[in-house]
């Protein structure tokens, strides 16, 4: 036991990973190509939250709010490439757009929830900060590159109606609001049946977490309405953010809608390109 916590021996570690073979076996059965993917898939996540729980010990030992901040722009860098990986579009500038969205929405709930609801003390300790802020990023950078692809798809299946509404004075901002509109709506999906489910279809992680290392089912069940709560206010303001990025790129400076051929886009992960 550790505070609480059945500590889990590395061996029992070790052998919890052969429930990975499950879709490993399926992967092969039906020759979906995806075995290597899901091993390397797995040692990954290994090795990358072994580093984070070791990174944490230091940082809860030795925080100040500059090696706090580092860490935070470090995993915000990190989002944002996993969130444009994962974009099927790629254009000049999404990089940026992208960092700018689920950075701002991230660090911005993730404060209010620090200094409003919990009242950390100081300000920037890592034991609340960082891991309210990981799950934040986490669930920004999938609603951005959903929300992202829903737009650009969008607005590229209406070029015809965009190219005529511009021709008749409207602005590139007027033009692309109904894909603006059903971008926003399809990225705020997942997180609105997260909320309906919680408590009756699945206990969410962090409450189950808190119930394991032996905390009051009603404490652990507050902190997890807090979770919810922000995670939808952050991808919510992610998403608005991105939206109102993104569709410019599909604009000239003038304000005409671009032809494919005008477009920099780098390329389609689909297309192979």
């Amino acid at each position: 036991m550790t505070g609480g916590v059945v500590n889990i021996g590395y061996g029992e570690l070790v052998g919890a990973s052969l429930l990975m073979l499950v879709a490993g076996i399926v992967s092969w059965r039906l020759r979906l190509g995806q075995t290597r993917r899901i091993a390397v898939s797995t040692v990954r996540a290994f090795v990358q939250l072994l580093a984070m729980g070791l990174l944490l010990v230091y940082l809860f030992r030795y925080q100040t709010w500059w090696l706090v901040g580092l860490v935070l722009v470090g995993m915000c860098i990190a989002a944002t490439q996993i969130a444009t990986g994962r974009t099927k579009n790629v254009m000049g500038g999404l990089w940026a757009d992208t960092f700018a969205s689920i950075t701002v929405s991230s660090l911005v709930i993730s404060f209010i929830v620090v200094e409003g609801v919990i009242h950390a003390d100081p300000w920037y300790n890592a034991m609340q900060l960082v891991p309210i802020t990981g799950m934040m990023l986490g669930n920004t950078l999938s609603a951005s590159a959903v929300a992202t692809d829903r737009l650009l798809s969008s607005m590229d299946s209406r070029a015809s109606e965009i190219y005529t509404m511009v021709a008749l004075g409207a602005t590139p901002r007027e033009a692309a609001f109904p894909s603006i509109k059903a971008a926003v709506g399809a990225g705020m999906t997942p997180t609105l049946a997260q909320l309906s489910a919680a408590g009756i279809v699945q206990i969410p992680g962090m409450m189950s977490g808190q119930i394991l290392a032996g905390a009051d089912p009603i404490i652990a069940a507050k902190y997890q309405i807090v979770v919810l709560l922000m995670v939808s206010a952050a991808t919510t303001l992610s998403i608005v953010v991105m939206c109102f990025l993104a569709y410019k790129k599909r604009f000239a400076a003038e304000g005409y809608f671009l032809d494919p051929a005008l477009r920099d886009d780098i390329g389609s992960r689909g297309s192979g390109r």
